[in-house]
């Protein structure tokens, strides 16, 4: 998909989902292993601005990264590094990405729920 213009709805997206986290502390933030949600801070590309964040940690190490808001071009292959203040926590590789907002605003408009196949694709790898 090349999208018309560079501020596209199509290459903005609030969710991705990590593989195993690599943690500095070599553990997990004690916060996110106890509510198993945790908010902080994201950056995915060098000396960008660092975007809200909210992790939901999996039994498998990895993580699904919710956006505070949608963030421009993500892309799988990237690393995740995690912030919490000036502390870097640890980072991940971006394994996928949920659906863009140019998506999500055709479903709104559709006002219909996602096809079974996209659904499919929205579910977390157990």
């Amino acid at each position: 998909f090349k999208a018309p213009t560079t501020d596209h709805p199509a290459l903005y997206r609030d969710l991705l989902r990590t593989n195993r986290v690599h943690w500095i502390a070599e553990e997990p933030p004690a916060e996110l292993v106890r509510d198993k949600m945790m908010e902080c801070h994201l950056r995915f590309r060098h000396q960008m601005p660092l975007v809200p964040c909210v992790l939901t940690l999996n039994q498998d190490g990895s993580v699904w990264v919710t956006l505070v808001k949608p963030a421009r071009a993500i892309t799988p292959g990237q690393f995740a590094v995690f912030y919490k203040g000036d502390e870097c926590l640890g980072s991940g590789k971006i394994l996928r990405m949920g659906p863009s907002v140019y998506t999500m605003q055709q479903g709104k408009n559709r006002e219909e729920s996602p096809k079974k196949e996209e659904r499919d694709k929205m579910e977390p790898v157990t």
